[in-house]
């Protein structure tokens, strides 16, 4: 709780309408200093019946100061040292003989000041981060209550800031010596409350706990740094603030775990650093096959491909399946699990569902070229099963001098690109599939490339009928291509 003030017997008295009462002590302030008073001589208080006397404009007239001192008092008065009220009377008296003070660092006054604007700053900073909301219903429908414990009387002066950042909802935080509510219309600023009249929890506090967890990064954790930060007393208004010592505990391992499934190739900030050093056509384990003039060479080649690290971990290279004479050349992402072990493209669980929609759409899976953006299967290991990894740019990057010899020794009519990464292999950047799906983009060199989704996301709907829709889209797709080619 912030403290009461404790204030000594003076000649003058003067009482203020609240802790942070900021009018009414620059009034009272003005009047003593056009009469002379010095701050020794005054006492502050802060009474509820208090109310402000008038002051004469004509002797309020030669009353100047810097405007940051004004600015400045406003958020210093918020501060819970009872001589607040006291320290800023009596820097106001100096200022009319010192008119530099606040500029004078060693001054004891101007540090004081200094301090306490900080604090109260720093205070109003982490009300802003720390205020936490849960959902409650009433009469009037839903609203939502927060608890919190200011080190400093900052209700007041930060109430505007929630306003403008949840105008749209009810809400009301509560504190112990002062609570502002919002009814969507009106900002009503009342007394302190309990803690027991907000809430402990809600609905939605699992779901942030969850995102609270996804987000953390063991690899940049630093306590000290994160208490400083987060001070302890704020952890029990908080909900994520129960996870906090369990994944303080875990993260060396956490890390581990991270560092275990770390991208594979360097990205391309990396790959321009190493081009300074080594030459496109020097960098070393890049693998043969420049000079393969057909499919079978260019594959012979691959089997030894060292352009990325995925070789270490594959079984074998997977590469493209077709007559070299082939219009029509499918690009996917990688091979799967079934392809890694078969040593051919599209023999798993996706490669049949393509091969079903190819047969309707009446296309004839030995006369196409089948291949994929990178030649290596990437995984995770779970237990006994392998389970697919998103190769990353610079794999792609990487795998794609073998598509760009395929297609140069093949000279398709149309590449048909399915799913992201064989978007990005073919046109050299990510683009949204979903935006470009059913299109034809024509590059530079004048390849003409269909854009579709991979088949294996049919195989992930779960719904069979958002399932049934999809295939029909696909086969759609297929049908395009088919006239396309034709």
């Amino acid at each position: 709780m912030i403290p009461a003030p404790q204030l000594p017997l003076s000649d003058v008295r003067i009482a203020l309408g609240g802790p942070a009462d900021f009018a009414g002590w620059r009034s009272a302030a003005r009047r003593l200093l056009l009469d002379g008073v010095r701050p020794e001589d005054v006492a502050w208080e802060i009474s509820e019946q208090a109310q402000e006397t008038p002051s004469e404009c004509r002797r309020q007239a030669g009353i100047t100061v810097p405007r940051s001192f004004l600015e400045r008092s406003e958020t210093v008065i918020c501060h819970a040292d009872p001589a607040r009220f006291g320290l800023l009377y009596r820097i106001l008296w100096r200022l009319k003989r010192e008119p530099f003070l606040l500029e004078i660092a060693s001054d004891p006054d101007t540090r004081t000041f200094e301090a306490m604007d900080k604090a109260v700053r720093r205070d109003l900073h982490k009300m802003r981060a720390f205020v936490r909301f849960r959902r409650m219903v009433d009469e009037a429908g839903e609203h939502f209550v927060a608890w919190f414990e200011p080190d400093h009387f900052i209700v007041e002066r930060n109430a505007p800031f929630f306003v403008r950042r949840f105008a749209g909802m009810r809400w009301a935080i509560l504190t112990p010596h002062a609570s502002a509510r919002w009814d969507g219309t009106l900002l009503h600023l009342g007394p302190g409350a309990d803690r027991a009249d907000a809430p402990d929890a809600d609905d939605a506090e699992a779901l942030w706990k969850t995102y609270f967890r996804s987000v953390f990064n063991p690899a940049r954790l630093k306590v000290k740094a994160m208490q400083a930060e987060m001070p302890k007393k704020y952890w029990r208004n908080l909900p994520e603030a129960a996870l906090i010592p369990s994944m303080i505990s875990t993260a060396s391992e956490a890390e581990s775990r991270m560092i275990a499934r770390m991208p594979t190739t360097a990205p391309a900030t990396h790959r321009k650093i190493q081009a300074r050093h080594w030459p496109p056509d020097k960098i070393p384990d890049a693998g043969g096959g420049e000079d393969a003039a057909t499919l079978a060479e260019l594959g012979a080649a691959a089997a030894a491909c060292r352009r990325c690290p995925l070789w270490e971990n594959a079984t074998q290279t997977v590469f493209g399946e077709g007559p070299q004479t082939a219009k029509w050349v499918f690009v996917g992402e990688q091979p799967g699990d079934q392809e890694d072990l078969a040593g051919r493209p599209f023999v798993g669980p996706a490669g049949k569902v393509f091969d079903a929609i190819l047969e309707e759409a009446g296309i004839d899976r030995t006369s196409v070229y089948v291949t994929n953006a990178v030649k290596h299967f990437k995984f995770e290991p779970r237990g006994k099963r392998r389970i697919h990894s998103k190769p990353n740019a610079g794999e792609v990057r990487a795998c794609r001098w073998w598509l760009d010899k395929e297609l140069g020794l093949i000279r398709p009519d149309l590449v048909v690109a399915l799913g992201a990464t064989a978007v990005q292999s073919l046109l050299g950047k990510a683009l949204p599939v979903t935006k470009l799906r059913g299109g034809t983009i024509e590059r530079e060199d004048g390849l003409k490339v269909f854009v579709t989704i991979h088949p294996s996301f049919i195989l992930r709907i779960v719904d069979p009928q958002d399932k049934a829709a999809e295939r029909a889209r696909f086969l759609a797709d297929m049908r395009k291509v088919r006239a396309l080619a034709a």
